[in-house]
């Protein structure tokens, strides 16, 4: 999700709660506050030597030790009123990719990408999903494509009239 367009759903939704889902069914407790705003310039080669350049958006989520148990979640009219106040100190690329910096004692400290947004009762979901580490150059660098192998433990051949596939 770009940036702009998390600042638009926000924007459609300051009568809900904001929640953040970081693993399937576990959400980021209600004493999380947003704690720091990072505009990110990514300048990178990789291991075929080629160059690439982007821009993120980091939003730090923290929960607070002293607010355990807080059942409340921070409403997105809060939330808001941080990012805006943020922007007009730093303004944002509305096309930078947006991630969330989340971690707690059960759950390793990354930055995570939003896959989707739900509305549930009276509260805005964001999924956060783990982007898994990649190689660019495959190509370049000779690593092969992972290739599907199709089991076919029949008699026929693959292409007779019977067969598995064509």
């Amino acid at each position: 999700m770009k940036t702009q367009e998390l600042l638009n759903v926000l924007n459609q939704h300051k009568n809900k709660s904001l929640l953040f889902e970081y693993a399937p069914n576990l959400l980021v407790g209600a004493n999380y506050h947003i704690t720091e705003v990072k505009h990110i310039t990514i300048d990178s080669v990789d291991c075929g030597a080629q160059t690439d350049a982007w821009k993120e958006t980091v939003i730090q989520l923290w929960e607070s030790p002293s607010e355990l148990g807080k059942t409340e979640f921070m409403s997105v009219v809060k939330a808001l009123g941080i990012l805006n106040k943020v922007g007009k100190i730093k303004t944002y690329n509305g096309d930078a990719e947006v991630k969330f910096e989340y971690g707690n004692a059960n759950f390793h400290t990354a930055q995570l990408f939003v896959n989707d947004f739900e509305i549930r009762n009276n509260n805005l979901i964001f999924k956060l999903a783990i982007e898994k580490t990649d190689c660019k150059a495959k190509g370049i660098c000779g690593v092969p494509e992972e290739v599907q192998v199709i089991d076919n433990t029949s008699d026929e051949p693959c292409c007779s009239p019977t067969g598995n596939c064509c």
